[in-house]
């Protein structure tokens, strides 16, 4: 799933590839989306990006004597799990490009397009960042260190460090591969306790009587993990291209392949978190790991991550019905992991959400079944034979 360091490259993108472009028409959204109509036509306009955390702002800018007139128009964008930005040519659209901008030049005309495979990006006109988003890591970091500093006591710091960083109204931008690799790093197990990782942090300070580029050189040998909250990911987006992901050509994912010294490489461990998501860590896992919970390494022959690790809410997995009589009404209590959440900034807002359907009918089902087996099974009071 993109994570900050893909979104601000997806803003570098656009104003690199709309430079020097004018664009005109109306905006063109695919009949399959669910996305909402963009309310905006001109006869020439300029497109301009800027991203902060998980979120793109696209904004369209009429020029001057441009019909209608009227005002800017900004769309901000979340890219879900497989969002992206490109520019075609209009007469070659690529496919699951749901949202397009068209050139006015027809010599030859072009198009740039929001392409997402599977439909879980979405769109908001108005242009405002979703409010209960943090600062970013990437460049907000003053903002964003004082931000989770100054909010330990709530209590998303109860849950493990894995999991509070994935809380955007804390860690806007940070997002699987980005929590597994800054914690690596450190070497700090991912089910510690978020709060016991970061209060040492709010007594640390330099010593006043270092100068300042003794303290900028003691800063980057021992970072801490905010501080890696911001630096590794402008390391992903200094290595160019578009980021994680297969589908953006083997030599942009050979370069991110490459830097990754955690995420799903050979050799480390993986563990899923109370939220479904999949953890890649080395050595102990820590305290609060889930009870029971078998992790599994990384052989060097296995293949990427499933694409179900990348989803800030994949769904709980559905088992078929027992074929054993009576084992439907053992079914266990959903857990909290498991029960629907409505979205929240406590995981990413722009993921999609997994409802689980149909498990009370199954329950139900097999409780008719079970019963309509005993009808029909001789007992010992009517003379039956009881089975051994």
């Amino acid at each position: 799933m993109p994570e900050g360091p893909e979104l601000h490259l997806a803003s570098r993108f656009v104003n690199q590839a709309c430079r020097g472009l004018v664009f005109g028409g109306a905006v063109e959204k695919s009949p399959v989306s669910r996305n909402p109509e963009v309310p905006f036509e001109s006869s020439a306009y300029r497109i301009s990006a800027t991203a902060r955390g998980k979120e793109l702002r696209l904004t369209l800018s009429p020029l001057p004597r441009a019909q209608p007139v009227r005002e800017p128009l900004a769309l901000v964008f979340r890219f879900g799990m497989t969002g992206s930005f490109q520019l075609a040519p209009a007469e070659a659209l690529p496919p699951h490009a749901h949202l397009r901008f068209y050139t006015a030049s027809t010599a030859p005309r072009l198009a740039l397009c929001f392409v997402d495979i599977r439909r879980f990006g979405r769109w908001y006109p108005g242009g405002e960042w979703q409010p209960d988003r943090g600062p970013c890591v990437l460049l907000e970091y003053e903002q964003f260190r004082e931000n989770v500093l100054r909010n330990l006591a709530d209590k998303a710091f109860n849950r493990p460090i894995c999991e509070a960083l994935l809380d955007q109204r804390f860690f806007n931008g940070i997002g699987n591969y980005l929590r597994a690799e800054i914690l690596f790093r450190l070497r700090i197990p991912p089910f510690e306790k978020a709060r016991t990782v970061l209060e040492a942090l709010q007594q640390h300070r330099l010593s006043p009587e270092l100068t300042l580029s003794q303290k900028i050189r003691a800063k980057l040998q021992n970072p801490d993990l905010l501080e890696l909250c911001h630096s590794v990911p402008k390391e992903v987006v200094q290595l160019g291209g578009k980021g994680y992901g297969a589908e953006h050509g083997e030599e942009d994912f050979a370069a991110f392949r490459a830097w990754l010294q955690c995420y799903s490489m050979p050799g480390m461990s993986s563990l899923r978190d109370r939220n479904g998501r999949t953890i890649w860590f080395q050595g102990d896992p820590g305290p609060l790991a889930p009870k029971g919970a078998k992790y599994r390494k990384k052989k060097s022959q296995e293949t990427q991550p499933a694409p179900m690790d990348g989803m800030e809410h994949p769904p709980p997995p559905i088992k078929a019905p027992s074929k054993t009589p009576g084992t439907q009404r053992c079914l266990p209590e959903m857990t909290a992991a498991q029960e629907p959440e409505r979205p929240g900034l406590q995981h990413d807002p722009g993921a999609p959400i997994v409802l689980e359907k149909g498990r009370r009918q199954q329950a139900t089902t097999g409780r008719r079944r079970t019963r309509k087996r005993k009808a029909d099974t001789p007992s010992e009071e009517s003379g039956g034979t009881a089975a051994s």
